[in-house]
């Protein structure tokens, strides 16, 4: 049965290559950095980062010697001190094509996707042929909540990829999540064509979740878990079919699992926030809101959650920024304006709070204008903010 590697497990497996030597002076540069990749090569990263270290005090601005110390940093799991090294030789010798998809795949390891984007967009402006460039960059492109940008990107390229299962899990995935299930469902069964997969289940089970078709998306995904337990977000999706059915425990250790595979998975991070904080467990939701925020930092629910948990755990100031931004972004946000009102008012700010409780009134009037014969202080209205400031968290 053929089998393939899904997008978020593809950049465990592509290597960053060294590049070779250049020839320069002094002599003790050349013996040291040949040195260096010799250890690189033998599997010895922590003796080639010592050699190229001393390689780069002789001459620092060595592009190739700066590139190779950041593949081996990156070989080490040390993503922080790679893409350092990286960006000094980009800094010598800005074309470097390769060192730049080396850049953009430590950014994708460690988590920072939106940080890896725009350094895949030159690598393909640069090499339009370059398909892992592709492929990564349309999974940092769901990643970050943009299906849309990813389908733009790959459904042009349909010639290009042939019958490669990573592009067409990408594009149906995005165009599941773009609503677009008719064209979703061709790529889905093409990857029902290489058999009885993990992904094809985890595909049918994101068109169930769509339509919110909890039992239906419940049983593709258990199936999907039967295959391969760790596929990236098989997990998260699982979680979220069992929110759907009321089973908050089962759902909770869903999204734990999901996160003990890939740490940075927005939806597990974003409804173990929301779990946490309902359960006043309120360290552990921030650090799960916060790295949700920081995946995804336009998403309105991650933001409003964290913004509302700063608010409940007295921190007004850090809650009124938040809710602000929000509201600059979502002006029709009645709850943003009902809780930065209350904000305001927890810092004292009397005339702020009276100006979001009057933006409240009209909001709350304009939709109860949209829907005729609702009577007033029905469900749609959302509550007023409190005049004064309250006593106590909420």
């Amino acid at each position: 049965m053929i089998r393939f590697i899904p997008p978020l497990l593809i950049a465990t497996l592509l290597l960053s290559v060294p590049l070779r030597a250049q020839t320069t002076d002094p002599a003790d540069f050349d013996r040291l950095f040949t040195r260096a990749m010799e250890l690189q090569k033998a599997g010895d990263m922590f003796g080639a980062i010592e050699t190229y270290k001393a390689a780069l005090t002789i001459d620092p601005k060595r592009a190739d010697a700066l590139s190779n110390l950041g593949v081996a940093y990156a070989r080490l799991g040390q993503y922080d001190d790679a893409i350092a090294q990286y960006e000094a030789s980009l800094k010598v010798d800005s074309t470097q094509t390769a060192v730049r998809t080396n850049l953009a795949l430590a950014y994708y390891k460690s988590a920072r996707p939106n940080d890896a984007i725009p350094h895949l967009r030159q690598v393909i402006a640069v090499e339009p042929q370059a398909k892992n460039a592709y492929i990564l960059l349309a999974d940092c492109y769901l990643q970050t909540g943009q299906p849309q940008d990813a389908v733009s990107l790959l459904q042009p390229r349909e010639t290009m990829f042939g019958t490669d299962l990573a592009f067409a899990y990408l594009l149906g995935t995005g165009l599941l999540q773009t609503g677009d299930e008719a064209k979703g469902q061709q790529y889905v069964q093409r990857i029902f064509g290489a058999g009885d997969t993990a992904e094809g289940h985890l595909l049918m089970g994101i068109a169930h979740l769509n339509r919110m078709d909890y039992p239906e998306a419940k049983k593709e995904l258990e199936r999907a878990l039967a295959l391969n337990e760790s596929l990236p977000t098989v997990n998260s999706a699982y979680g979220r079919a069992l929110l759907g059915l009321a089973d908050l425990e089962a759902a909770e250790a869903a999204f734990r699992k999901e996160l003990s595979i890939n740490i940075n998975d927005f939806e597990a991070n974003l409804a173990l926030g929301n779990l946490r904080k309902n359960a006043s467990r309120f360290d552990e939701a921030r650090a799960y809101l916060t790295r949700a925020v920081t995946m995804r930092p336009t998403d309105q629910t991650a933001r409003k959650l964290l913004a509302s948990l700063l608010l409940q755990t007295g921190d007004a100031a850090g809650a009124a920024g938040m809710f602000e931004a929000l509201v600059k972004d979502y002006p029709s946000l009645v709850e943003g304006h009902v809780q930065l009102a209350t904000a305001y008012n927890r810092l004292n700010r009397k005339e702020d709070a009276d100006r979001e409780r009057e933006i409240v009134q009209r909001l709350n009037a304009e939709i109860q204008a949209r829907q005729p014969g609702a009577a007033a202080g029905a469900d749609t209205q959302a509550p007023a903010p409190p005049s004064t400031p309250a006593g106590g968290p909420q």
